[in-house]
């Protein structure tokens, strides 16, 4: 389910951010190549997710 979301949430928030800057900079917005760049967002937050540990770090703190 948090790939849904977290897919749903990237597709959103990657078609809000092409509209507004085609819109501000007089392009013209494209709904497959904010698809797309969606889709490669979502898979970099994988990784990016995958590549931080989740393990506490143990305390190294010697007074």
């Amino acid at each position: 389910m948090r790939f849904f979301w977290t897919f749903f949430w990237t597709f959103l928030l990657i078609h809000m951010a092409s509209y507004v800057v085609n819109s501000m900079t007089g392009g013209h917005y494209d709904f497959m190549v904010a698809t797309v760049l969606a889709v490669i967002a979502t898979v970099v937050i994988f990784v990016i997710a995958e590549l931080i540990p989740s393990e506490p770090v143990p305390n190294h703190d010697h007074h």
